[in-house]
């Protein structure tokens, strides 16, 4: 094992939270591997939940996928979370409020513990990920309007850089560059995979940068 799965494998709450207290102003987003791609036109709010569920064998990342008749990003794998309604006081209520909606977790089973760089869509949506601890005893009730399934995925797996892939394809008439984390049947990829990069650059990759040689 290397050093960076090793390192996942210890990944704790404390720790997470020490390397989370930095502050996150930059911007990422789609564009990242692909220059030019930011889109043009007024972004519109939104915020998603980086639930890490506290399970006795490890930590896991909450996920859903998206069912197929949604207008954006249908059938993909993504963080509970949706656009910022007027009556959130921010971005962790927007947050809070859509995990609750989505998959029937409550605020209090969770504990919001930072958040991660702005990650900006091609399809204009200016995203804030809230990251919290999600205590297991909650009992799902997935939106079957918006949800499909709901599951879980180890964090070491995700933090491990021998999972992290970057594809290509034919998009709109040019070549677009994305990232990607196959698990098991599941294709998290797109703005879903960009934030658990960033997830994976500042608790594991700035690490083993700042680590002496």
């Amino acid at each position: 094992m290397d050093g960076a799965s090793a390192l996942a494998m210890t990944l704790d709450r404390d720790w997470i939270i020490q390397r989370l207290s930095s502050n996150h102003t930059n911007e990422r987003g789609d564009h990242d591997l692909n220059p030019g791609y930011r889109p043009d036109k007024p972004l519109r709010p939104a915020a998603v939940l980086v639930g890490l569920v506290e399970r006795p064998q490890g930590l896991t990342v909450l996920l859903t996928r998206r069912t197929d008749h949604l207008e954006h990003h249908p059938g993909q794998v993504s963080f509970p979370g949706g656009h910022v309604e007027d009556a959130d006081l921010d971005s962790t209520a927007t947050a809070l409020r859509e995990t609750e909606e989505e998959v029937g977790i409550g605020p209090e089973h969770i504990d919001v513990i930072g958040r991660l760089d702005t990650y900006i869509t091609r399809t204009g949506f200016e995203v804030t990920p809230v990251v919290a601890m999600i205590n297991p005893s909650f009992e799902l009730a997935p939106d079957p309007h918006e949800v499909a399934e709901v599951f879980e995925v180890p964090l070491s797996f995700l933090m491990n850089p021998d999972n992290h892939h970057r594809h290509e394809r034919e998009f709109e008439g040019g070549r677009r560059y994305f990232y990607a984390m196959p698990y098991r049947d599941y294709f998290i990829w797109g703005a879903t995979a960009g934030m658990l990069m960033d997830l994976y650059q500042t608790l594991i990759h700035a690490t083993m940068r700042e680590a002496p040689v």
